[in-house]
């Protein structure tokens, strides 16, 4: 059937009143289903985390709710009576499709759940957007969870081809495509440098390049750290001259051990610490006002940062792991280092030695692929509606 006839649609996963970069995924995906005629509800969680597994200061979002989205806060992740519940009121709804995320194991006993109620009715159709199938920061009972999550699911899409290359070993045989994660547009538009930087109140004159997004182990910042040395020691531009870093993203993880290699280092004069969770309303500014954006990870799949940047139009310094690579072309888009602090140093002095006017016009064109309506037409091509 072509998904040119309306559908009903329910997104299981984060949303509002949650905060964060999965919530800002499903909500726009739910705006591009609407455009498209269909009628769309979200099925997100009145308990995502216990504290145990939530890092940050809190899960909640300080910014109104969207105005024009259909989102019932209705999941405990922890309670099986609410999955049972959950499980049941979508199973008579009978919608024609959900897609459901997943991104975490944890999850798994919680939305096979439902999903295994919801399979009775013999009529929806479920496809899941892995973002990992393995995660990064492995626990007991990872392997369990995503096996028991997987059997009610008919297709996949993965946001990487890392991804892609994992599922067979859970889901081998169910129909599977990787899709780029789709720009985030939803975050206003591209600003002028002087406005962000004025708003941020960092210098208009400096080279800034920029860190963004929750600090983990797997993410690098200690070996950007480093490399920021390197490059301060070399009394090489960018940093000699007085260029500075912007780390904008909450700690996810003790805070300490990064204070004192700041400290030991002695690279506190090169840094703008903006450590806290960046409100939506905030992203464009810290975007708009990098020369260039950087992620220094030691492992990936995939990084919603990437697509953030492609819709501001900043160029990109990414190690070479996971699926990073395939989407910053080298020299075009971007520049590729490995993961060590020497590396990434020289690709700094590389792009600033180039200069942000070398990669734009290629930012421009390849930011094309990245649509949303590509995600929407993958997702129904997959689940056959």
């Amino acid at each position: 059937m072509s998904s040119a006839f309306h559908k009903n649609i329910v997104i299981i996963g984060p949303a509002h009143p949650l905060r964060g970069g999965l919530a800002s995924y499903d909500e726009r995906l739910a705006k591009e289903f609407q455009q498209q005629g269909h009628t769309v509800n979200i099925y997100t969680f009145s308990l995502q985390y216990p504290g145990f597994l939530f890092p940050g200061t809190t899960q909640f979002s300080t910014e109104p709710a969207p105005a024009d989205l259909d989102i019932h806060v209705r999941i405990n992740s922890v309670n099986p009576l609410n999955w049972i519940s959950v499980g049941m009121e979508l199973k008579r709804q009978q919608p024609d499709l959900i897609v459901v995320r997943y991104w975490l194991p944890f999850m798994g006993p919680c939305l096979g759940s439902i999903l295994r109620i919801v399979k009775q009715n013999k009529h929806t159709r479920i496809v899941c957007i892995a973002d990992n199938i393995i995660p990064h920061e492995k626990r007991i009972g990872d392997v369990a969870f995503t096996k028991y999550f997987v059997p009610p699911i008919d297709a996949f899409i993965t946001m990487s081809e890392k991804v892609l290359s994992d599922l067979p070993l859970f889901a081998k045989g169910k129909p599977a495509k990787f899709v780029a994660h789709p720009l985030y547009d939803n975050f206003g538009e591209k600003l002028s440098l002087q406005e962000a930087r004025q708003h941020l109140n960092i210098p208009e004159n400096e080279k800034i390049m920029l860190f963004f997004g929750f600090i983990r182990k797997y993410k690098g910042l200690d070996i950007l750290l480093d490399a920021i040395k390197i490059l301060k020691a070399s009394k090489y531009p960018p940093l000699g001259d007085g260029g500075k870093l912007l780390i904008a993203g909450e700690f996810y993880e003790d805070r300490k051990p990064y204070d004192e290699q700041i400290a030991k280092l002695g690279i506190e004069d090169r840094l703008i610490l903006r450590t806290e969770f960046i409100a939506d309303s905030e992203v464009k500014y810290y975007l708009s006002a990098a020369d260039v954006v950087i992620q220094p990870y030691r492992s990936a799949t995939q990084s919603g940062v990437t697509p953030l940047a492609y819709h501001f139009e900043k160029p990109m310094i990414v190690t070479n792991v996971g699926g990073l690579p395939s989407l910053v072309p080298d020299d075009k888009v971007g520049l590729i280092a490995e993961p060590t602090a020497e590396s990434i140093a020289a690709k700094i002095t590389e792009f600033f030695q180039k200069g942000a006017a070398h990669f734009l016009p290629h930012l421009i064109e390849e930011k094309k692929k990245y649509s949303w309506s590509k995600m929407v037409e993958t997702i129904f091509d997959v689940a056959s509606l």
